[in-house]
């Protein structure tokens, strides 16, 4: 009865909204023709500000329309790896790290972080943040793909250019109405070391968790927490998370190039972020375009997650 009630609540904000959009629409056509009739220049230049404003009114309700899936209105697990490179690679890691988190704090959306393995010189090698919000997976589940960076290298002393790669991997958090059935059996569990920044008992137990799916080879590990159960719970909610993502591929039948990961390099990217010999980040998918990527790196990417999802329901 939840899952009705707010499926119902969803579509009567959508039609309170386009009634309430058509209704404005019309009442400002009625001042607008009465302006023309007057010669009224202020009048008509205020009603061009209020069709702006109607107009991000509607894109905002036509973005609802493409977040009526089940998982959509879950919050999000948001996978990072670095791709082959060493340094570079590991710090463009932590740069898309920072853009989602940025992307967040926007939002007001809380956020956690799961786990993260550091590089040996800078950035990290992987990372897994938790986002919690409305709509969270359905916004960002398109984000899943390669990304690539083109710059001048921070690290090369010779100021070369550099084309580095890493990975991102969105799965929905599963809540207490979606049933997972996992065997015992087919667990492997490991606990190690936590690294990084942490306090000393962090630093010196056995408290992080790594589980392993066996039949599907999934890894999901944790080390946020002082406690090894509660690191094993989390550890165990993001498997759950990923062997529900993997299923809701199946049902919506995705062909088996999109349903299974890619190499993390040339060719597979989704998204380009070019800082040098110019800039530009652009969508593979979508075509879509930003000539300002210093904005989205600082976590503007709302109109390319408006773009992918709106031509993912094409």
């Amino acid at each position: 009865s939840q899952k009705v009630i707010k499926q119902k609540k969803l579509f009567e904000d959508l039609i309170n909204s386009y009634e309430d959009s058509i209704y404005k629409l019309s009442d400002l056509n009625d001042i607008y023709q009465l302006a023309i009739d007057e010669n009224n220049l202020s009048v008509k230049n205020e009603i061009l500000e209020n069709i702006k404003d109607l107009s991000i009114k509607v894109k905002k309700n036509e973005i609802k329309c493409f977040l009526s899936n089940e998982a959509d209105s879950l919050d999000c697990y948001v996978e990072i790896h670095a791709g082959a490179g060493g340094t570079e690679s590991q710090d463009w890691a932590e740069m898309l790290r920072r853009m989602y988190v940025k992307w967040a704090e926007k939002k007001n959306f809380k956020y956690d972080l799961i786990h993260e393995t550091k590089g040996e010189e800078a950035g990290i090698k992987s990372s897994t943040i938790k986002i919690t919000g409305l709509n969270l997976y359905g916004f960002l589940k398109r984000e899943s793909g390669i990304h690539r960076l083109v710059r001048i290298s921070p690290f090369d002393s010779n100021k070369r250019r550099h084309t580095s790669f890493a990975s991102v991997w969105v799965y929905p958090v599963v809540n207490d109405d979606i049933q997972i059935e996992i065997n015992d059996k087919d667990l492997r569990i490991d606990t190690y070391r936590s690294s990084g920044a942490g306090g000393q008992h962090v630093n010196t137990t056995d408290s992080a968790v790594r589980i392993t799916h066996l039949p599907s080879g999934i890894v999901a590990q944790c080390q946020n927490e002082r406690s090894q159960h509660k690191n094993k719970a989390t550890a165990l909610n993001i498997l759950k998370a990923r062997l529900y993502e993997m299923e809701i591929k199946k049902q919506n039948d995705l062909s088996k190039k999109t349903n299974q990961k890619k190499d993390i390099g040339w060719g597979n990217q989704i998204r380009s972020y070019v800082l040098q010999p110019y800039k530009l980040v652009k969508d593979i998918r979508t075509n879509f375009q930003s000539t300002n990527p210093e904005k989205v790196l600082n976590g503007e990417i709302d109109d390319f997650l408006s773009k992918a999802l709106v031509m993912s329901n094409d």
